[in-house]
């Protein structure tokens, strides 16, 4: 890896975001009388907000993306939520309890939490739910949120079919207390409860629907949550919420709805914004570098990884190591990041990002990107010497492959950039790219209908795990079907075993863990995500979070 450049590459993070604090439009006191580029003003108390991809699932239990997840946040409460900061507070439980030795906790929900037709929020509701995430008739693929991260009482043995869903260990007491057990103490357990998968679902009204209606059109969803969902159908490329007057917090809401407008097209997303008709976008490529210095520009970490999947189980040269590190080494992120991406992102080469889990000690867990330089780096001439083993390996020369990405602009701007790299630097490799909307470009990995494929993992949790445990065998998001024994048992000490009462010892079994991903280079990082927000000067209290829920609008005001 290149240090100068990755030197100066957080220099000039560390400058955009100094920018940002001392500017933004987020700060009361910000001077937004200088120039600015945007012309116009959407008016209304109503947020007018710019999403990259459609909405995939309105299902907690089976929506898989942040897109879907911040739409349903805006209607759902669960167990607790996020504070500024990203910590869990009380939502829809407003306290709880937890027995010594950290393996039951009972909810005591809130008396006044109610559902938007009017029947209250009961723990019920979170039993129904939970054991329907659970259910392998669901197929839901955060089922694993349960089990291996919520290690939820019986719930491995159930998705596994061997036990029945009366016996997961989540229990309605009474209609407002909760209690579930775990198999084993959860440090974070609390923050998963701000997770979609764990927030609850009406039973009676999700069973009064057809099979696979709900969350197909407003009138198939409840709330819960500080906005009602008003319009919207699948796919829709707009939709629209109007707040909640029955939420139990309602008085603290100050804007009066959110609509929604899916743009893909970074230009026409900006245009729309500078003509005044959206209130928030994300901007990327030359189009930061146009607003730099605008108070209006706001840079936040996004958590997102994007990286290589690589399908080594019907790819044969995939499945050769040596070829796998050619690739990864071929790679100039940093330029991909300073050159085409240009909002902040920062260059990765470690298999857990940084900026979002700190271990025991107080320390970022990816703090030094160098960590696995001998195996992953911006370094053309070591991919070389990969390569050339590679081929020895192989007994093949050249070699073809697929490059699928999703159709949105900076996605395949990123793709292009790959392909021109890996082709320029390991002669004989040619990247064909292939472009499909994101729902069908995540059917196709999930289905092993891909042979390198563009994606990116944002953390569901503020622990190594939400990105370590992708990648035991079986796992549904582990898309390559890479299996390692040895890395499986340390996953297994670190959430289950030897390891969930020792902090110290759990933390260096994960960095072993990553060191296997790594160096047998399972996948190829490429970049940490963040967003370069444009934000209207009267619009501040969007709250932005690198875990789980990207963007929170419930205290968001605009003026």
């Amino acid at each position: 890896m290149n240090m100068k450049k990755f030197a100066a590459l957080l220099l000039a993070v560390v400058m955009v975001l100094s920018m940002v604090a001392c500017g933004s439009s987020n700060d009361a006191t910000a001077d937004t009388t200088g120039d600015t580029a945007a012309t116009g003003t959407a008016t209304g108390n109503v947020l007018n907000v710019m999403v990259e991809v459609e909405v995939q699932s309105l299902d907690p239990q089976l929506a898989t993306d942040g897109t879907s997840f911040e739409v349903i946040a805006n209607f759902t409460d669960g167990l607790t939520q996020m504070d500024a900061d990203g910590a869990a507070v009380p939502a829809i439980a407003e306290s709880w309890d937890i027995s010594e030795d950290g393996t039951v906790y009972t909810f005591h929900l809130r008396e006044d939490a109610n559902w938007s037709n009017g029947e209250p929020v009961t723990a019920a509701d979170f039993v129904y739910a939970w054991q329907r995430a659970c259910d392998p008739a669901t197929a839901s693929e955060y089922a694993y949120m349960l089990s291996d991260i919520g290690q939820i009482k019986n719930a491995a043995a159930i998705q596994a079919g061997e036990m029945d869903l009366s016996e997961l260990g989540v229990k309605a007491i009474d209609d407002k207390t909760l209690e579930v057990t775990l198999e084993v103490p959860v440090s974070y357990f609390l923050s998963l409860m701000y997770f979609p998968t764990f927030y609850p679902m009406n039973q009676a009204f999700y069973e009064s629907l057809g099979e696979g209606t709900y969350g197909t059109s407003a009138d198939t969803v409840l709330s819960n949550g500080a906005f009602i969902l008003e319009s919207y159908e699948p796919a829709a490329l707009s939709f629209s919420l109007v707040k909640n007057p029955d939420y139990y917090n309602a008085d603290s809401v100050s804007l009066d709805g959110l609509n929604y407008q899916v743009l893909k097209d970074s230009q026409q997303a900006y245009m729309s914004y500078q003509n005044g008709d959206l209130d928030i976008v994300k901007l990327s490529g030359d189009q930061v570098d146009q607003v730099t210095g605008d108070p209006e520009l706001s840079v936040h970490g996004a958590g997102y990884m994007w990286y290589l999947t690589l399908n080594m189980n019907d790819v044969p040269a995939l499945a050769n190591q040596n070829l796998r590190l050619a690739l990864t080494n071929a790679l100039d992120r940093v330029s991909i990041v300073e050159d085409v991406v240009k909002d902040g992102s920062v260059a990765t080469y470690t298999a857990v990002p940084p900026q979002f889990a700190t271990g025991p000690d107080g320390s970022d867990f990816s703090e030094d990107q160098t960590m696995f330089s001998d195996v992953c780096a911006d370094d053309a001439e070591a991919a070389k010497e990969y390569f050339e083993t590679a081929k020895s390996e192989l007994g093949q020369d050249t070699f073809t492959f697929q490059l699928l990405v999703e159709d949105t602009t900076e996605a395949q701007n990123v793709a292009t950039v790959i392909k021109e790299q890996i082709e320029s630097t390991l002669q004989g490799v040619t990247m064909e790219i292939v472009v499909e909307p994101k729902k069908q470009r995540v059917e196709d990995i999930q289905n092993g209908n891909y042979e390198v494929c563009l994606t990116r993992w944002g953390p569901d949790y503020a622990d190594p795990m939400t990105y370590l445990g992708m990648w035991v065998t079986g796992n549904s998001n582990n898309y390559g079907l890479w299996s390692n024994e040895e890395y499986d048992a340390i996953i297994t000490d670190c959430t289950s075993g030897a390891y969930v009462n020792d902090p110290e010892a759990r933390w260096a079994a994960l960095y072993e863990a990553e060191k296997i991903v790594m160096d047998e280079a399972v996948i190829v990082p490429v970049y940490t995500k963040a967003d370069a927000n444009m934000i209207k000067a009267n619009v501040t209290g969007i709250e932005f979070h690198p875990v789980a829920l990207n963007r929170v609008y419930k205290n968001a005001v605009k003026g």
